[in-house]
């Protein structure tokens, strides 16, 4: 029964999936693992063993260089994979990202043998590649063009609204180091921005606490 509902739920919240056989062989083959809030699931450099696929939950995908400096990528929320780590375990590669579960999360791991396997045999399975590496590029590309073009105000207001739909709260805790971190920043600088805006009626501050106003 498990199975089942398990495989009722993967069609829901992978509807590229069509074929039966494709959902059966990924419940089959998946290992279910539940994982708390801030716990680094994937690092750099490390060897791709398993690709998550998202029932619930949100994990925070981070680019590292070789001095710990680092810049955050995008979400995979429920539905979802990570792009990242299929390029990885298709090539062979080494991870070239972190991945930071951000609220906890419960997935299905899929070994890495078996989405050799799934590629070369479902169609569907492709599909789901090609959709997932599509809509990465596209919010990569949103990355590129704040870093490039957009003033750090700007950055750190999308990241606070984004971060507010993604939680479904108005009101974020994170610290400003953590803020600083996934915007490569200073807190030096995300705190006094912080302040600009609550002069600015954007957000309330109260603590660690971030709201966002009206």
């Amino acid at each position: 029964m498990e199975k089942k509902n398990l495989t009722g739920q993967l069609k829901r919240l992978f509807p590229v999936f069509q074929q039966y056989e494709l959902l059966t062989e990924i419940v089959a083959k998946s290992q279910r693992m539940e994982i708390p809030a801030g716990e680094q699931i994937i690092g750099v450099g490390n060897r791709i063993n398993v690709v998550p696929l998202v029932l619930d939950g949100t994990i925070k995908v981070i680019r590292e260089d070789d001095e710990g400096n680092e810049i955050f990528l995008y979400y995979i929320k429920s539905g979802e994979s990570c792009a990242m780590t299929l390029t990885a375990c298709l090539r062979r590669d080494p991870s070239s990202v972190k991945a930071i579960v951000e609220s906890p999360t419960d997935l299905l791991a899929l070994p890495a043998d078996v989405v050799y396997d799934l590629a070369h045999r479902f169609p569907n399975w492709n599909d789901f590649m090609t959709e997932t590496y599509a809509r990465r590029f596209e919010e990569m590309m949103e990355v590129i063009d704040h870093v490039a073009f957009h003033s750090m105000d700007v950055r750190l207001l999308k990241y606070l609204i984004d971060r507010s739909h993604l939680l479904q709260s108005r009101v974020l805790t994170v610290s400003r180091t953590q803020i600083a971190k996934d915007l490569n920043s200073s807190r030096e600088v995300i705190s006094r921005l912080l302040k600009q805006m609550e002069k600015k009626k954007l957000v309330r501050i109260d603590g660690s606490a971030v709201e966002l106003l009206e």
